[in-house]
């Protein structure tokens, strides 16, 4: 217990050292985890206990936010089959004639074992993609929206290997799930009486948990079974809810997750040349993605991001590699490369997606030359028509400050969000609502700013980042009207402000100013009406005399 939570403190500090060089926390817990196995140390029941929840748990949250409809884009199954037949197509020849040339521990691989190893690497991380994606708030964003859908499929074509692999048939009562459907209607009543706090968290625990359970007991992979429950329950209106409460628990067990991959191994000085050139196909990995994607009629910035959220290799892959090392396919010394293997490709592909927007600002020019020229709906030019004002953002706080330009202010305002189905809902009620993302750079020259009619933008996205990004392409776009932000602290007006925003709206300032002033005003009318009602009953008296 002791050991854990010393585990524990020093991925914190590795984590918060991370940070403060621009990388997501989890590049830390991986460091922590090498550091730690280098001394000696071995992963304790624990850390694996805390790894299998927070697996669990994150592929219950995708579920919740995964419309099945997704999976159906030629851009999602499509591109996922593709790859992994093109990637293992170059893989495996290349590996033989890399083993043939004596790189260490690839000459002992026959075309069997070749075959299991790169279908082990054909795969991306799905805990890491969700993570870097729910950091950025990017999540809602198309190419955030394709990439889950990748891994999705990837991850369903994992499961039947394990299955088929461990030799583990479901059993005839796992039929009985399929009641799980018609009583979706049961489980919804329950989770609305559930309510907001406590009982809340513990409902979406014991349904992930206890429901993966239930499907390991019927020999169907558990974390399948999460992911599934999660599906179900996806179309209910309180789902969004439910992911956001188990949000912190679940990041809180996924460091034990990437403090595991760490304790795995440690290199050894002969398998560093082959850790280096599994890790050189990477490149290979993200370039066939992005090629894929273009030719789905995809933007090159929607490929290229998407690509690199997809450009590692997947925990998956480990857990093929023990099935194999267990069966005899493959080593026990392969079991430690292919660990190393990737949480090394987790390290760079978090540093590279940290500066994705960068990259593609760097490299936009020779990127949008490889565009179709026939592109999808949702990738084409952005009219804002006759708009007078522009919302970027439309959750709570965009959808209100939407109702008070158009009812109050008699403006005619364009909201602007990156979420297909929040686009559906407000289009669905009447509001003037498109899709596009603001943290894209080519989403400014799409849009269409230069007539003069749009005067006020407001920017009403959550993080801080995405606002200053928005500014400032704003400015360079030759915008000339009011910009305002919203802000949750100090320190965020003032970046606001220098990036060009004028107006900056402190979220918790004004939301304690506003209800003060709400409450004293509708004291007020309720005097007024006391009188008001008196002076009545007065007159009446009057009239009666």
């Amino acid at each position: 217990m002791i050991d854990t939570i010393s585990w524990l403190a020093l991925a914190f500090a590795a984590g918060l050292a991370a940070r403060q060089i621009g990388l997501p926390p989890l590049v830390g817990y991986l460091v922590a985890g090498f550091t730690l196995h280098a001394f000696g140390a071995e992963a304790t029941s624990m850390v694996n206990t805390l790894s299998d929840l927070g697996v669990t748990l994150l592929l219950f949250s995708i579920g919740l936010k995964l419309k099945l409809k997704s999976l159906a884009e030629p851009q999602v199954w499509g591109v996922a089959g593709l790859h992994m037949v093109a990637f293992i197509g170059v893989l495996v020849p290349a590996l033989l004639t890399f083993g043939a040339l004596g790189v260490p521990y690839l000459g002992e691989l026959g075309h069997r074992n070749t075959l299991i190893l790169a279908f082990a690497l054909s795969f991306s991380s799905t805990v890491f993609a969700v993570k870097v994606l729910e950091e950025k708030g990017e999540m809602g964003s198309l190419y955030g929206t394709i990439a889950i859908g990748i891994l999705i499929v990837q991850d369903l074509a994992a499961v039947l290997f394990l299955a088929f692999s461990l030799g583990k048939v479901p059993m005839l009562w796992s039929l009985l799930l399929f009641s799980l459907i018609p009583l979706r209607g049961v489980i919804g009543r329950v989770l609305d009486r559930a309510g907001h706090g406590e009982l809340l968290l513990l409902f979406g625990i014991t349904f992930a948990l206890g429901g993966a359970q239930l499907f390991e007991a019927l020999h169907i992979k558990g974390d399948l079974g999460a992911l599934l429950l999660g599906i179900l329950i996806a179309p209910h209106a309180k789902s969004g809810e439910l992911a956001k409460t188990l949000l912190g628990l679940k990041d809180l067990f996924l460091v034990g997750f990437f403090l595991s991959i760490g304790l795995t191994a440690v290199p050894s000085a002969d398998m560093a040349p082959t850790v280096l050139l599994l890790v050189l196909f990477l490149v290979l990995k993200g370039f066939l993605f992005e090629q894929l994607l273009l030719a789905f009629r995809l933007r090159a910035r929607t490929a290229l991001l998407g690509s690199l959220s997809l450009a590692s290799y997947s925990e998956f892959g480990l857990i093929v590699a023990a099935i194999a090392e267990k069966s005899g396919w493959l080593s026990s010394d392969w079991l430690a490369i292919v660990a190393i293997t990737v949480g090394v490709s987790l390290v760079i592909a978090a540093f590279l997606d940290s500066r994705a927007h960068g990259l593609y600002e760097l490299f936009s020019d020779r990127l949008r030359r490889q565009e179709r020229t026939v592109r999808l709906p949702i990738e084409r030019e952005i009219d804002p028509a006759d708009a007078n004002a522009m919302i970027i953002g439309m959750g709570r706080v965009g959808t209100g400050a939407y109702d008070t330009l158009t009812m109050d202010k008699g403006l005619k305002p364009v909201g602007i969000d990156a979420d297909p189905d929040a686009v559906a809902r407000h289009s669905a009620s009447g509001r003037n609502v498109v899709q596009g993302s603001a943290t894209d750079a080519d989403f400014w020259h799409r849009l269409h700013l230069n007539d003069g009619h749009i005067k006020v933008v407001l920017l009403a996205m959550p993080q801080v980042s995405e606002n200053v990004f928005a500014a400032e392409h704003l400015i360079k776009e030759g915008f000339a009207g009011t910009i305002g932000a919203i802000a949750k602290f100090p320190d965020d007006e003032a970046i606001l402000r220098a990036a060009g925003v004028s107006q900056v709206f402190n979220l918790y300032a004004e939301a304690g100013a506003g209800f003060a002033q709400h409450v004293c005003t509708g004291r007020g009318r309720e005097v007024e009406d006391r009188l008001s009602r008196l002076q009545r009953a007065a007159a009446g008296v009057d009239d009666a005399r």
